[in-house]
C-alpha cells in the first residue's frame, strides 16, 4: 500500500447506496478524543497513541488517541469545574452549555479510562499525582462499566475538573455512509507532572509515545495504519516545539467540522475530505474489496 490510510472495505457499496438513495444515514454520536503530549529531549513533544486490537470491528490495527463516546449523564449533572466557563466552552465547541460540559467531561474521563491520566485536582490550581493504586483502579473500572458517572467520581474524590488543561483542536464527523458515526471533538493536553500513562484500554493491544513527525513518516511508509483524522492531526501537531506551544495554538484553530464527501464522477466514486486533499480516493463503481487504500 502507498501509505497507512485505513478505510472499511464496505465503504464503496455504502457510498453507492447513499448516492442511489437506498441508504439512510445514522445520526452521529458525540465523542471526544485527546492528543496527550509530553516534551522530549529531542526538541519536539511526543504524543500518546494506542493501537486498536486487530479483532476490533472498526479500525482494527489502526493507531489512534485515547477517546470515546459522551456519557449523557454528564449533560446536566453538576460537575466540579475549573478553567474557562461552560459558556466559553459552548462557544468554542459550537454547542449548548450542557453539551459543552458533557464533551469536556468525556475528554477527561476517556483519557483517564484508556491512559490512566487524570486532568483533575483537589483544587482549581492543582492536579492529582500518581493514579495507579488499587482504589484508583476500582474507580476507573466503575467508570468504564458506566456504574459510576464522572460527576459522581469527582465528588467521591473531592476533585475539580481542570478544563483549562485542555485545548480544543479540531472536529471531525464520520461520513454519512458509515454504519457507525461519531461527531468527535479533538483536544490537546500536556501530561501532568507526577502522572504516567499505561495501557488501560481493553480495546488496545499496544501504546506508544511517539513524535508526531515520526508517526507521520511511518504512516507515509505504510508502517502505521491510521484513519484520516489521526494522520491529519499528527501533521498539524508536528510544527509545535513543545506541549505548551500546542496548547497555546489551540484557541485560534478553526473548529468547523470536517466531514467526507462522496460523489459519482466519470464512472468512479470520488471520496474527499474538504481541506485535506491527501485523503481523496477514486473508487471504481464495482466493488474491489480490500481494507487499505
Amino acid at each position: 500500500m502507498a501509505n497507512g490510510q485505513w478505510y472499511p472495505p464496505e465503504w464503496p457499496d455504502r457510498i453507492r447506496a447513499l448516492a442511489e438513495g437506498t441508504l439512510t444515514p445514522v445520526p452521529p454520536k458525540r465523542a471526544a478524543t485527546v492528543m496527550l503530549l509530553k516534551d522530549t529531549a529531542a526538541g519536539t513533544p511526543a504524543v500518546h497513541m494506542l493501537r486498536r486490537r486487530a479483532s476490533m470491528a472498526f479500525a482494527g490495527g489502526a493507531y489512534a488517541y485515547p477517546g470515546g463516546g459522551v456519557d449523557p449523564r454528564d449533560d446536566d449533572h453538576h460537575v466540579r469545574w475549573a478553567g474557562p466557563t461552560r459558556a466559553w466552552w459552548a462557544q468554542r465547541l459550537g454547542v449548548d452549555e450542557n453539551s459543552a460540559q458533557a464533551i469536556v467531561c468525556a475528554a477527561v474521563r476517556e483519557t483517564y479510562e484508556e491512559a490512566g491520566v487524570l486532568l483533575a485536582g483537589p483544587a482549581p490550581d492543582s492536579v492529582v499525582g500518581d493514579t495507579t493504586g488499587a482504589d484508583w483502579e476500582a474507580d476507573r473500572a466503575a467508570l468504564v462499566a458506566r456504574d459510576l458517572s464522572f460527576a459522581e467520581f469527582l465528588d467521591r474524590r473531592g476533585l475539580v475538573l481542570r478544563s483549562d488543561l485542555l485545548g480544543a483542536w479540531t472536529r471531525w464527523i464520520t461520513p454519512e455512509f458509515e454504519s457507525r458515526r461519531y461527531d468527535t471533538w479533538f483536544f490537546v493536553a500536556a501530561l501532568p507532572e507526577g502522572q504516567r500513562t499505561r495501557n488501560a484500554s481493553t480495546e488496545a493491544d499496544r501504546t506508544v509515545w511517539i513524535r508526531p513527525q515520526e508517526a507521520a513518516e511511518s504512516y507515509d511508509k505504510g508502517e502505521l495504519l491510521m484513519m484520516p483524522p489521526t494522520i491529519a492531526t499528527l501533521r498539524q501537531l508536528a510544527p509545535c516545539a513543545t506541549a505548551a506551544e500546542a496548547l497555546a495554538a489551540a484557541p485560534a484553530r478553526d473548529m468547523t467540522p470536517v466531514i467526507a464527501r462522496a460523489r459519482l464522477e466519470d464512472g468512479e466514486i470520488v471520496l474527499s475530505w474538504p481541506g485535506h486533499d491527501e485523503f481523496t480516493k477514486h473508487i471504481p463503481t464495482e466493488p474491489t474489496g480490500g481494507a487499505h487504500a
